[in-house]
């Protein structure tokens, strides 16, 4: 992207509010891989807002006034009249980036459009919620994640946030998925699913899970088979399953998915207990991440009551790879408490 990397290196200070009833703080901004970086004077990360999804409060006046999401629960205000224009010019050339009605169009000659119609009722929806989902760019999947998520704090409370908390779950995400893994973990004071897998690489986290809790492997079950219940592997999917034909189709056309439906969503979820992947499929996953099986069974009888029949565990009396140090796991278990 021509105008993010133009801008890689630039800094500039800014007041962050973290909450609508905290103090603002001095902080450093800076561009990330289509993220901005609030961070620290001891340049720690405090908080990634995603490009596509920002939101200018005070158009047109400066110093300008940015929140992460249309709920607002955070702002950020920047006086640098350099990093406020290069934040414009980012967050326009994302827009031009992202699918528009007269391009995606393109993609569906006339002969397409009379098979489609013709074999409608057998293979549209299918046909057409694969062709989404291969063409949806990761940027709206990040701002579709973020509308879910904004949704689902609504229920649950604000996402923890402490820096040293948030470096250990990216180390126990890590652990989980591999090196490289788009997948981040978000804490929240009260998830009764204990982890939920949305759009965007989102792991929505249980802190009463983290409480429970003797040993991070746990946890680290409780992150994998959230993921490994995603009926496809893609957490898209669902949404566009209960979103219907229609909006499926408008989100391949336009790009935009309407907000009731997200927000329905993120409802339906947290009215539901967490969907569960079959035996078959958590045994392949614990086996591919190298995680025993008895931590998260142990933690999900003591939730629940219902122990997940995995069978022998083919990695009791073995040494695994450990997931992080006592003090990163300390740290991760009182990340709601700071």
């Amino acid at each position: 992207m021509t105008a993010l990397d133009r801008y890689v290196r630039l800094e500039s200070d800014g007041l962050w509010r973290p909450g609508p009833d905290e103090q603002r703080r001095q902080v450093t901004i800076s561009f990330g891989d289509a993220t901005l970086v609030i961070a620290d004077g001891a340049a720690r990360p405090l908080a990634h807002w995603s490009l596509p999804a920002l939101i200018r409060l005070n158009q047109g006046e400066r110093p300008a006034i940015y929140a992460p999401d249309d709920e607002a629960s955070e702002d950020l205000e920047i006086a640098d009249d350099i990093m406020i224009d290069a934040i414009e010019e980012v967050r326009k050339a994302l827009a031009r980036a992202r699918p528009q009605p007269g391009k995606l169009r393109h993609w569906i000659t006339a002969g397409i459009i009379v098979a489609t119609l013709t074999l409608a009722v057998f293979w549209l929806p299918g046909a057409l919620m694969r062709q989404t989902l291969a063409v949806l760019p990761p940027s709206k999947r990040v701002e579709i994640g973020a509308t879910i998520l904004a949704q689902i704090q609504t229920k649950t409370g604000q996402v923890c946030r402490d820096p040293t908390a948030q470096a250990a779950a990216g180390k126990l995400v890590t652990r989980v998925f591999g090196t490289g893994t788009p997948m981040n973990i978000v804490v929240v004071p009260d998830l009764p699913q204990g982890a939920l897998a949305i759009p965007g690489g989102l792991i929505v986290l249980d802190a009463g899970l983290l409480y429970a809790a003797d040993d991070p492997a746990a946890v680290a079950g409780f992150v994998l088979a959230s993921r490994t219940a995603i009926s496809g592997g893609d957490t898209l999917e669902p949404v566009l399953k209960e979103a219907g034909l229609a909006a499926t189709f408008g989100l391949l056309t336009t790009g935009d998915l309407p907000r009731e439906i997200l927000q329905r969503h993120a409802d339906d979820r947290l009215a539901q207990p967490a969907a569960q992947a079959s035996v078959t499929d958590l045994r392949q996953a614990f086996t591919a991440a190298n995680l025993p099986y008895r931590p998260y069974q142990m933690l999900a009888d003591q939730r629940s009551s219902d122990l997940p029949d995995l069978g022998r565990d083919p990695q009791e009396g073995r040494l695994t790879p450990p997931i992080m140090t006592d003090s990163e796991w300390i740290s991760l278990q009182n990340i709601c408490n700071r």
